[in-house]
């Protein structure tokens, strides 16, 4: 786990967040064991902001990986210290899509000692996919 939570921290530092000022970093764990980071971009246009949990889903999945175990997210104000930092909604429905919510972990830490772990059905009730469309 504190590889992980390292690696989510060091993806926090390179995230641009010239607008909230709010740094986020994720790392995302495969089935296969690769790891991929990613951090959260802003634009000036809000909607076009990505989160730091979809860039390292979409970095994954850019190079033919699908299958996850856990994803690791930390946050907080730029020169802030780290606070439990959950994941949006659209990244909820994004890990949804990839993700087995009966085990598939979603970890918000502080540091490497003080973190929380839940399941994706915890954080994403009542989930659809594309087995309704």
């Amino acid at each position: 786990m504190k590889n992980l939570i390292e690696a989510a921290i060091e993806a926090r530092d390179k995230a641009y967040a010239p607008y909230s000022h709010f740094k986020v970093g994720a790392c995302l764990k495969a089935k296969n064991g690769k790891i991929y980071t990613g951090c959260n971009i802003e634009n000036s246009s809000y909607p076009a902001t990505n989160c730091a949990e979809r860039t390292a889903i979409f970095k994954a999945v850019s190079e033919g990986v699908k299958e996850f175990e856990c994803i690791v997210i930390v946050g907080g104000r730029k020169d802030g210290q780290l606070e439990i930092c959950p994941p949006c909604g659209i990244c909820r429905q994004v890990m949804s899509e990839f993700c087995d919510p009966e085990k598939f972990q979603i970890i918000l830490a502080k540091s490497e000692k003080e973190y929380e772990t839940y399941l994706l059905k915890e954080l994403l009730p009542l989930s659809f996919g594309g087995e309704l469309l």
